[in-house]
């Protein structure tokens, strides 16, 4: 192992970019909204859309502020939370891996430096343009100290999930976190990590042993699996969500939620079919009060052009990673969903 560089101490990187005190204060409401739906005060239905990844800022930016008008239309029915991705897992560990590894796409030389700069400036420029609090995932829990304070919503990704130090820090945020089933798509593993992160828990963090005191708000996020040979499956239809209704109520976890993921294996990587996933499980919501009650959000790859293109080919808001839904499609999906709800 070779130390490269050292990274910027994280107070002067928020001092650099920092919160006012009303956006801080507007955090927490936009925070305190996602909880009430999670604990089933609030009726709306959540959900966490925007591109795969998040690769410029000003594309990203670009399509954020479109999403917060239709955001205006649509907030008696729907809470819509941005995704800004700033990290991308990878199943070999090459590739793209985000703009905290990767701050200019056109430049295939990694700088963390810049990443972490560049990942809380795009954060704090969606914040100051919409005035929306996005989602993240918690892929490096230690680059999380760089914009922490930015974030409204935490993932923990499906080869993440089984890691102790990953779960233990769910359990020390206070705002709500989703964990995705595993790869292999064994429930019992995403529920023992709910469990967890909803419990206090003793670790080592940056040369301290700290103290959490669980987190509430903890919840599964379904995404669909893959089995030894490679085959995708989904979960997300009624048998699925019945069933997971049934383990989650026997171990008694508290503001009991599940985010239907409507891409990655549940889409079967096919972009197009998550607003047919949609439709379906809030068709199965309507019909079942039980699953409603469990079904709290969805999640959607939506981007400003359909598809995705290669890492370089420059064209304007198309993912260079999964497939994503266009903007036109994005609009007729999130009012076809508020029609639904309404």
């Amino acid at each position: 192992m070779i130390l490269v560089n050292k990274l910027p101490d994280v107070e002067e990187v928020k001092n650099e970019y920092p919160l006012t005190k009303e956006q801080e204060n507007n955090r927490g409401v936009f925070i305190k909204q996602i909880r009430d739906i999670l604990s089933g005060i609030d009726k709306r239905k959540i959900l966490i859309i925007g591109p795969c990844s998040a690769d410029r800022e000003d594309t990203v930016v670009d399509y954020m502020v479109r999403l917060s008008r239709v955001r205006e239309d649509v907030k008696d029915t729907i809470f819509i939370i941005p995704r800004v991705y700033t990290s991308k897992p990878r199943t070999n560990g090459i590739g793209y891996k985000g703009l905290l590894h990767n701050p200019d796409t056109n430049d295939a030389h990694e700088d963390l430096i810049s990443g972490v700069l560049a990942s809380r400036k795009m954060h704090l420029k969606v914040i100051q343009e919409t005035g929306m609090y996005a989602a993240d995932e918690m892929l490096y829990p230690d680059s999380l100290m760089y914009f922490d304070d930015l974030l409204s919503y935490l993932a923990v990704g499906a080869r993440s999930v089984e890691d102790q130090m990953h779960r233990e820090m769910a359990s020390g945020f206070n705002i709500p976190v989703g964990l995705k089933n595993p790869t292999s798509g064994d429930l019992s593993v995403l529920l023992n990590a709910i469990f967890a992160a909803q419990h206090s828990q003793r670790m080592l963090y940056h040369g301290w042993e700290v103290a959490t005191k669980g987190n509430l708000y903890a919840h599964a996020i379904l995404r669909g699996y893959i089995d030894r040979n490679g085959k995708m499956y989904s979960n997300y239809h009624y048998e699925d969500l019945n069933d997971f209704h049934d383990q989650y109520i026997k171990l008694n976890l508290k503001n009991s939620s599940v985010i239907v993921d409507c891409s990655h294996c549940n889409s079967g990587k096919k972009y197009y079919e998550q607003e047919r996933i949609l439709e379906e499980v809030l068709s199965v919501c309507s019909r079942k009060r039980g699953i409603s009650s469990l079904v709290k959000g969805f999640m959607v790859e939506s981007y400003l052009e359909e598809g995705n293109q290669m890492v370089g080919s420059g064209i304007y808001g198309k993912s260079i990673t999964d497939g994503c839904i266009g903007w036109d499609k994005t609009q007729e999906l999130i009012y076809k969903m508020a029609d639904t709800l309404a």
